[in-house]
């Protein structure tokens, strides 16, 4: 393995591949909203890929039982993900690359999201790290392999997808086609860790009826409002019962509460001096490897019904709009040692970790059953926030551990 060639050729295209991200970055691609993008991913993946295709999607994709539905009346029919392939040129394991394109709406406080600002090293705004920034890095690597000329043995294949910030909708639809590969890198910002454990989550719509009144009615009227805090205060007492009953999973116990149960919206009244007669509550809860988001969605049904009376039981509408089983993959399997040989070979991080939020992982390592790590530069601390942020070091770094680990991994042919 020439580590040299390697450093001086992702050194060389540096400043390409951050043109590609900047560029990347002035698409507006919030969930459903990401074809533009779509386009010029795959434009700029056709010069270095053997074949890069347009994977078409379709509106039967809501009736998969694994569609997420957060964001109602998404359509599909004429959109596409983009698969790009680099074939190899002999019998060798194929290695399978996953970055999404859809971002979160910008922060309310985030000024000019779809304008890149480049500071030294390090480029701002939405997108940057959360995964844009990983796509570019699957850009550089595909870049790298084709300017050093460099014939490996297995394929090397990219899945660019729509919609993973509302569920992994985009990647669903990819492994619904069928992929075949010997291991997966979902490339998310993981500030260089190997990630070998990625929790679940369960995201949540509850719904509660009550009876409208005046404020001068006192025992009249149920307010909906005061059903929905006492629904709170059940699952943040079942969510304190699953989190201690996790503990001692490994890498996990790393995490002081590493599936946190979140109340994003709350939606109740529209007049002061009245009892609300409905509220809605929207929110995640994280789950771990003991339990699969089939129990953890039985058992919020179950505390909610036990803990309270007749009358909210009849008048309460539970829905899962988003459910996302753990991807566990043992750190001594070839995947991960072997990124962790190419990170100690290239200066890069070695170390092994679990991730506290969910990702589209567990498509792959749990369906399609291929090995299936989360790596990649950035940090999960700024995702999502108007310090948005991913640093063009970190982006050669990671792509210089991924090539150093394919020249391993798939194997040369003369």
């Amino acid at each position: 393995m020439n580590l040299d060639l390697i450093s001086r050729t992702v050194t060389e295209l540096l400043p390409e591949t951050r043109e590609f991200l900047c560029n990347l970055m002035k698409f507006p691609s919030t969930s459903g909203k990401e074809q533009a993008a779509m386009r010029f991913v795959h434009q700029a993946f056709r010069p270095v890929s053997s074949q890069a295709r347009r994977i078409r999607m379709s509106d039967s994709l809501r009736d998969d039982p694994d569609y997420s539905t957060p964001i109602p009346g998404i359509k599909y029919d004429g959109r596409f993900n983009v698969r790009a392939v680099r074939k190899g040129r002999g019998k060798g394991p194929t290695v399978v690359f996953n970055a999404h394109i859809d971002v979160v709406p910008p922060s309310e406080d985030m000024p000019d999201p779809w304008s890149p600002r480049v500071e030294g090293d390090v480029v701002f705004g939405r997108g940057s790290c959360d995964a844009k920034g990983q796509a570019a890095t699957a850009y550089l690597v595909f870049k790298a392999l084709d300017r050093m000329g460099i014939g490996l043995k297995g394929n090397v294949v990219a899945h660019l997808v729509v919609e993973e910030e509302n569920g992994g909708n985009g990647t669903l639809a990819m492994v619904r086609q069928g992929e075949k590969a010997d291991a997966c890198i979902v490339l998310e910002p993981t500030e260089g860790k190997v990630l070998t454990s990625i929790r679940g989550a369960v995201w949540f719509k509850l719904t509660l009826t009550g009876k409208a009144g005046h404020s001068g009615a006192a025992g009249q009227s149920r307010s909906a409002l005061l059903m929905m805090r006492d629904a709170i205060a059940i699952l943040e007492k079942y969510h304190d019962d699953l989190l201690a009953a996790s503990r001692g999973i490994p890498l996990f116990d790393a995490y002081p509460n590493p599936m946190p149960i979140t109340f994003g919206s709350l939606q109740a009244g529209n007049w002061p001096a009245s009892t609300p007669s409905r509220a809605v509550l929207m929110g995640v809860l994280g789950l771990l490897p003991n339990k699969t988001y089939q129990q953890v969605c039985q058992e919020m049904r179950s505390v909610l019904e036990r803990g309270t009376d007749d009358f909210f039981r009849q008048n309460m509408n539970l829905e899962f709009m988003y459910r996302h089983d753990s991807s566990v993959l043992d750190p001594a399997h070839a995947l991960p040692a072997g990124l962790l040989r190419a990170a100690e070979a290239t200066g890069g991080k070695t170390e092994i970790g679990a991730m506290p939020a969910s990702c589209d992982a567990w498509l792959y390592n749990n369906q399609l059953k291929i090995p299936t790590v989360v790596y990649g530069p950035g940090t999960i601390k700024v995702a999502h926030s108007k310090a948005e942020q991913v640093s063009m070091q970190e982006i050669a770094a990671a792509a210089k551990t991924v090539l150093a680990f394919l020249i391993d991994y798939c194997g040369t042919r003369a």
